[in-house]
């Protein structure tokens, strides 16, 4: 080997040894702003492989997220470390996840589900760290001070249900969980239809993880009424086996018309792939939604991300609700962090920017977000709500595509809600 080969194959091991110490050795982020800016720890939880609603999506977006993002040169010059956590659909599994937050000194948790409100806000509180992007599905999300939803939760779904199919149905039938949280839907839904001085919903309560529903999809079907008669099922992941369970009630001429129809989360486009596309019982179903459709341009960016960062992790579907909502409460924190230009990034920090009024713009996905105490709703249980604007989408050929375009505002819907 010749002088200049050898001189040559010094210089490239020893700029590959430097790079690799820069990985491993001292943990700094390649393309960090000078090296110097400290990581960010934050957590995503949601409950995996339980008897009832499953939001896997959401964490293994979020590890999609760091992966994109620190191949960018991290949020701001910070490395995102995410870690995850399964919630179990239990307060234990809950509160279990909301400790480990706090004692591996996360700054935030980002875009998760968890029922179990109570149970991981008060470590949260205790520890001043901010709940970002819940899924919307908890009270506490809309009451505690260090919560920053990023949609109007399920009340803002259920009350502009009402007023999409106040135009359509003469007579509703409500399926939903025999629940604490479950016993406010009916009047959320009424709130809607008296809109448009419609007749109330037939309340009918159902156990929420069970196997079949054949006795309540019956009743829901019978008292819908013969003509421009609807049934609505709020039931999580179970909203499936519900209308499994309708779709095999015995032939009955009288209700051959009655449509059906559910909310975003509950029906969305993986369950109406899963069931048949096209030839799925969810074809006409009337949905109300969050965000927009999934074939939406405004979701271009984030499916960038999961065609190139997510490999083939199926779980992270870009039409899934709870993926989405990851994916925007995320944007949320890398517009605080990045709004702070610190080296070192702590959670009162976070909260306290998102308190003064920072004003996220999230590509269309929602209205601008801030948390000023003037752009909260205020409505009872439901006070931190800043977003009250849903959409109205149907069941076209197998694909939820919008039944109007745009955003509804359902601020004024929920406030009068009982």
């Amino acid at each position: 080997m010749t002088g200049r080969r050898l001189t040559s194959l010094l210089a490239y091991v020893t700029t590959a040894a430097a790079a690799a110490s820069l990985l491993t050795g001292c943990g700094v982020l390649p393309g960090a702003t000078g090296g110097s800016r400290e990581p960010v720890t934050v957590m995503t939880w949601a409950p995996d492989q339980t008897r009832a609603t499953n939001m896997p999506g959401m964490p293994a977006m979020a590890q999609t997220y760091a992966r994109w993002v620190n191949s960018q040169g991290g949020i701001d010059g910070h490395e995102l470390r995410v870690l995850t956590c399964n919630e179990q659909n239990s307060p234990s599994g809950a509160a279990a996840c909301a400790r480990r937050a706090v004692r591996e000194n996360a700054v935030a948790v980002v875009g998760s589900y968890s029922q179990n409100g109570r149970a991981f806000m008060a470590p949260l509180e205790a520890a001043g760290i901010p709940y970002i992007g819940g899924y919307g599905i908890a009270e506490d999300e809309f009451t505690s001070p260090l919560s920053y939803p990023v949609n109007g939760g399920v009340a803002s779904l259920v009350a502009g249900h009402g007023m999409q199919l106040a135009d359509s149905c003469e007579r509703v039938s409500l399926v939903r969980p025999d629940t604490t949280a479950g016993d406010k839907l009916p009047e959320l839904l009424n709130s809607g239809l008296r809109k448009a001085s419609h007749h109330s919903a037939i309340d009918i309560p159902a156990q929420e993880d069970a196997a079949e529903y054949t006795r309540q999809a019956g009743s829901a079907r019978d008292r819908a009424g013969e003509e421009k008669g609807c049934v609505t099922a709020v039931l999580g992941e179970r909203t499936q086996t519900f209308f499994d369970s309708f779709r095999r009630l015995p032939e009955d001429e009288k209700s051959d018309g009655v449509r059906i129809s559910s909310v975003l989360g509950s029906v969305d486009q993986p369950v109406i792939d899963r069931t048949g596309g096209p030839h799925s019982p969810f074809e006409g179903a009337f949905v109300t939604g969050w965000y927009p459709a999934e074939g939406d341009k405004s979701w271009a960016p984030m499916r960038k991300v999961i065609q190139e960062h997510a490999f083939v992790d199926n779980r992270v579907d870009p039409a899934d609700t709870g993926v989405q909502t990851t994916w925007i409460a995320y944007t949320v924190l890398r517009e605080v962090i990045e709004g702070l230009d610190k080296d070192s990034v702590t959670a009162g920090e976070i909260s306290h920017a998102l308190d003064r009024g920072e004003r996220i713009d999230t590509g269309g996905l929602t209205p601008s977000l801030r948390w000023k105490y003037e752009d909260m709703l205020g409505a009872p249980g439901f006070a931190r709500i800043v977003n009250h604007e849903v959409t109205f989408q149907v069941v076209r050929q197998g694909r939820l595509v919008a039944q109007k375009p745009g955003f509804v505002d359902v601020g004024e819907t929920v406030l009068s809600a009982p």
